[in-house]
């Protein structure tokens, strides 16, 4: 199974797999299905960042799109640009594979050659598997936001996890 750098042609199926996590999970505070149009927009934004941001999938062996990565925007003000958040989205039947983690090693790779110093993910609880995905590769959590999202009728906390890319 490969990773690889996401293209143009990727983004219908990274939006298939981001949207039935909208639609039927919290895991995203997204109410509303994404658009292709700002599927688009979000791909030139990561992809136009002079190595900032990046956007990997991952195939499985008939080369389809099964799994997604990405780091982005931390905050929108620029002082906050040496900081960087990142997700992980696997189709909904290929979790618990090891997928994540060959995902997140990637990732964590291609950042650790950009000008990030710091990745963060912000975690809605509960989810203990991605609270152990993301300890595994050297992230401790930093913070916790109580019932600070709302989705089908319940609300929800998120845990804020840090891991340095530079060390001083």
């Amino acid at each position: 199974m490969t990773i690889r750098n996401a293209s143009v042609s990727d983004l219908d199926t990274i939006n298939d797999i981001y949207n039935h996590y909208v639609l039927n999970t919290a895991i995203t505070f997204d109410y509303d299905p994404w658009s292709i149009q700002r599927r688009q927009a979000w791909f030139e934004k990561l992809s136009d960042s002079d190595g900032y941001y990046h956007v990997l999938v991952k195939e499985d062996p008939h080369g389809h799109v099964i799994g997604f990565a990405y780091n982005g925007e931390f905050r929108e003000k620029l002082a906050y640009k040496i900081s960087s958040e990142i997700t992980i989205y696997l189709h909904h039947e290929c979790q618990a594979k090891g997928m994540g983690s060959e995902l997140m090693a990637a990732l964590l790779e291609k950042m650790s050659s950009s000008p990030i110093r710091r990745a963060y993910s912000v975690i809605t609880l509960p989810n203990a598997a991605s609270l152990r995905l993301h300890e595994k590769f050297g992230f401790t959590q930093v913070g916790y936001l109580t019932d600070v999202g709302y989705k089908f009728e319940q609300y929800y906390s998120v845990a804020i996890l840090e891991r340095a890319l530079v060390t001083d």
